[in-house]
């Protein structure tokens, strides 16, 4: 069973120490082993930790990328939270 997450709880994942965790759409994915392998470094997933990347993560890859790596990353879901 996925474990679900609010924002505020994804947001402390921000460090090596905690794990590093993004937002992408719904999706939480802990990047923590994966700095290392990203094609574009390390440096802009230690900004991005924490964080909902969704916008930054389409402006550079396709759905192809997170079919390749999505599985082996994902933790959970964001929390749906009531929109005003």
């Amino acid at each position: 069973m996925s474990k679900t997450f609010t924002k505020a709880e994804v947001a402390k994942h921000k460090d090596e120490k905690e794990g590093m965790y993004i937002i992408i759409d719904s999706g939480v994915y802990d990047i923590t082993g994966f700095l290392d392998e990203h094609p574009g470094g390390s440096k802009i997933l230690k900004r991005m930790a924490g964080k909902d990347s969704t916008k930054q993560f389409w402006k550079y890859h396709n759905d192809k990328v997170l079919e390749k790596y999505g599985a082996k990353l994902k933790v959970g879901t964001l929390a749906e939270t009531a929109k005003l």
